[in-house]
């Protein structure tokens, strides 16, 4: 529910809005300070993060009940450093955001209820964000990138494919079914023993392998849909390893390697058919409030796994072949971070959007949620449809 706070009211007819943003959905705890003019441009003036890669290398992946405990330990110090880096005083700002989900519930609590406190303490607006849009919005931290556009988020939890026309504003146009590709890449590098945090490790080492060595399927390929699936190509990854025995380092390289280029090849398979359906979406239903069927096409790549080189170099090639202009955030902004939540939080504020004090955390918050509802594509359940 929205809230009418009444210094919502004074924010909105300000020429810039200071916005704190709290992100703690998964293993980092996150800070940052962001304003954003009157035109839509943004300043970060702060972004602290602070990992939990150490706590959970010993597991070989996120442990919750570690991840909570690390939130509640790390969250104060961060907030307060985040606003000292800003060099702004807690009576500057104009309201605090905070992820609200999806995510692991008990980093999502202890996140929102910081949030809260801030928000009666300091008598300012909450805006409670959903994680995904702080990803999908993130490349407006540091370009222009107005909408609508065509959004790859390709995360450790989520693979998606979505036509954005606006701040809240999503349409489903693929999903995955099953694993997404951050997490298969995670668990693939966990079977190959490789370090904590996989997906980058496995990146590493596929710098030193031939991505032809092995074949290994493209789940999905030449489908007329857009939809994902990633559990087939991690069975087949393990069992080549298994197939190999005890390997030489270049043997796994080239499993690393092979492996990469099999996922890079699906999701730009996958989003060629969603360029195609978003481009006569945009023909069949164009909207003046946001661009005309004539303008540019753009897709946005966003999430952790936007991270990656070879599926960055994929993308740009796709869209050079396809007539779309490739918009990704820098690196810093690709992980989970408190800045994409700040903005999404300033975004709201502009539009008077604020929350309730009795906002709930969510395990699960699908960005169409429409369409999560009525023809979910993974894990539904107690918890809702995940996408």
């Amino acid at each position: 529910m929205l809230k009418s706070h009444k210094k919502t009211q004074k924010a909105a007819k300000l020429a810039s809005n200071l916005v704190l943003g709290i992100e703690t959905s998964c293993d980092e705890t996150a800070a940052s300070v962001i304003r954003r003019q009157e035109n839509g441009r943004v300043q970060v003036l702060s972004s602290l993060v602070a990992s939990q890669n150490e706590a959970h290398a010993p597991y070989g992946g996120v442990v919750p009940e570690i991840a909570a405990r690390a939130h509640m330990q790390k969250i104060d110090g961060l907030i307060k450093g985040a606003v000292r880096a800003a060099k702004i005083n807690w009576d500057d700002l104009d309201a605090v955001a905070a992820t609200a989900g999806p995510g692991l519930i008990g980093g999502v609590i202890t996140g929102l209820l910081a949030a809260k406190g801030l928000s009666v303490s300091l008598d300012i607006p909450l805006i409670a964000v959903n994680h995904l849009e702080g990803h999908a919005l993130s490349p407006r931290l540091t370009q222009n990138c107005p909408f609508p556009y065509l959004l790859l988020l390709v995360s450790g939890g989520h693979t998606q494919l979505l036509s954005v026309k606006g701040v809240g504003d999503f349409t489903r146009l693929g999903s995955t079914v099953d694993d997404a590709a951050g997490e298969t890449f995670d668990k693939t590098a966990k079977m190959m023993g490789l370090s904590f945090p996989g997906g980058p490790a496995l990146e590493r080492m596929a710098a030193f392998g031939n991505p032809n060595a092995i074949s290994l399927p493209r789940p999905f390929k030449g489908k007329p849909h857009a939809d994902f699936s990633f559990s087939g190509l991690k069975t087949a990854a393990a069992r080549a390893f298994d197939n190999l025995g005890n390997m030489c380092e270049q043997g796994k390289a080239d499993i690393a390697a092979s492996f990469q280029q099999a996922v890079s090849d699906v999701l730009c398979d996958r989003t060629a058919n969603a360029m195609e359906m978003f481009k006569q979406n945009k023909r069949a239903k164009p909207d003046a409030s946001t661009d005309n069927p004539d303008s540019p096409d753009r897709l946005v790549v966003a999430g952790g796994v936007a991270a990656n080189a070879t599926i960055r170099a994929g993308l740009n090639n796709l869209c050079a072949d396809k007539g779309f202009t490739l918009i990704a955030p820098p690196l810093k902004y690709c992980g989970d971070n408190g800045a994409m939540i700040a903005l999404v939080g300033a975004e709201k504020l502009a539009l008077g959007q604020s929350d309730r004090l009795d906002v709930k955390a969510r395990p699960r918050w699908p960005l169409d949620i429409k369409s999560a509802k009525q023809n979910p594509a993974s894990g539904f359940g107690k918890k809702g449809p995940k996408s």
